[in-house]
């Protein structure tokens, strides 16, 4: 009887199954892994060329904000917002725009300045310095608050 049995030596252990791949078996799914990267590819580029774009918009939101913190302690210092608006328009004008393209677009966009904004930016590049003096500190606030709202949402054509 004991003839028939095997004995230890004789015993191995079971083979294991081969390891599972994680490459894709079918090629559909090698074609929706490319088409995934391809869309975050694009959208990636299009969200640096945006960003590279609004770089003046940024730029001239912390440059306003300077001027009015400078404003609080002098209000000679508002003589930069004038030139601030320009400089802006200007580089949104680079940054896409042509000038027709201005041109056939501001009818449409209702701008957030003042009634009598204006006079008041010509009164800040032009009047001598005592009448900056005289100026009504919430009438600047308000042109303020009117020129970074301009600076976040006007329209730049891609």
């Amino acid at each position: 009887m004991s003839a028939d049995l095997p004995g230890l030596d004789q015993l191995r252990e079971l083979p294991l199954p081969a390891p599972v791949s994680y490459w894709p078996q079918t090629w559909g799914w090698a074609v929706l892994a490319l088409a995934v990267l391809a869309l975050g590819l694009y959208a990636l580029v299009a969200w640096m060329r945006r960003r590279r774009r609004d770089l003046y918009r940024r730029q001239a939101l912390a440059e306003l904000a300077r001027i009015q913190e400078a404003v609080s302690r002098q209000a000679l210092a508002a003589r930069q917002l004038p030139d601030l608006l320009k400089r802006t328009a200007l580089a949104a004008q680079a940054s896409g725009t042509s000038r027709q393209g201005i041109a056939n677009r501001q009818p449409d966009v209702a701008l957030p300045f003042p009634e009598d904004s204006g006079r008041l930016l010509a009164t800040l590049a032009y009047a001598p310095d005592a009448a900056l003096r005289e100026l009504d500190p919430a009438v600047l606030d308000q042109l303020f608050d009117a020129s970074r709202r301009w600076i976040e949402h006007h329209h730049v054509a891609a």
